[in-house]
């Protein structure tokens, strides 16, 4: 059943998220999908430790986990803004009425003079996932954001992709499958590895571009025909709308912090 915000109090949800290994826990989340492993190497801290501050975070729907489709021992963490969004409002309303704020993902403000962020987004098949993803975040930035796709074994662009982003109003037709190689000498502000099994073999770029990794099945193994799938091509692209929403104010933060200091 879905978590609502009857399930925490204010005060609950601001002494859980208070407490500074949480705390942490939830910045880095915010940046990258990761695995216990490499959250205890973060935090410098015990991974029983680690395990519990997660599994507090989970019992208030803070954090979610998913099977790696890479190595199906392990387990990657990953934080749900619609979530977070919703008790942070829910707390400023609680103090105060005029203090509860819209739910994210923001609208983004207009990036001037200022070179646009380059973003690659990679999978294996570069057939849905990050086609997705490269259109959304173009769509949603109002082309002040430049986006590119790859996948290390690419194949066609699957119709359901087309599809689900024709119904957002953004026509991908015409668009054709890369190989990641293709920009292996390109340089981007970010590279985003949006399937497990990629991020394993992803090369390093020029220019040391912030990496970060968005752990999102593929849709089209969730059935045996284009309609059954459908569904799970929906859920992926809601995902990646949300995740984006809060990338592109993460990329428009960092824009404004170089305007101030230059």
């Amino acid at each position: 059943m879905p978590k609502t915000t009857d399930d925490i109090s204010p005060l609950e949800f601001l002494q859980l998220v208070a407490e500074p290994h949480r705390w942490r826990l939830l910045r880095e989340l915010t940046r990258s999908d990761r695995r216990v492993a490499e959250l205890t190497e973060l935090l410098a801290e015990p991974q029983n430790l680690v395990s519990y501050h997660l599994g507090e975070l989970r019992r208030a729907g803070l954090v979610s986990a998913r099977r790696s489709s890479a190595d199906g021992r392990d387990n990657y963490y990953r934080v749900e803004p619609q979530r977070c969004g919703e008790l942070l409002s829910y707390a400023g309303g609680a103090l105060q009425p005029g203090l509860r704020v819209g739910v994210l993902p923001p609208e983004p403000v207009m990036i001037r003079n200022r070179r646009a962020p380059r973003v690659l987004f990679l999978c294996t098949g570069n057939s849905s996932r990050s086609q997705m993803a490269e259109a959304l975040i173009e769509h949603l930035s109002g082309h002040q954001i430049k986006a590119r796709s790859a996948g290390s074994h690419p194949k066609p662009l699957h119709p359901n992709t087309v599809r689900v982003m024709a119904e957002r109003g953004i026509d991908i037709s015409g668009r054709r499958s890369k190989n990641l190689s293709r920009f292996a000498e390109a340089r981007f502000d970010r590279v985003i590895t949006l399937c497990d099994k990629v991020r394993e073999v992803c090369p390093e770029f020029p220019g040391q571009p912030t990496t970060a990794h968005w752990s999102i099945a593929d849709p089209a193994v969730e059935g045996v025909s284009d309609e059954e799938t459908y569904p799970a091509f929906e859920r992926t692209a809601d995902d990646l709308e949300n995740r984006i929403g809060l990338l592109i104010a993460q990329l428009i933060e960092v824009r404004e912090e170089e305007r101030r200091v230059s």
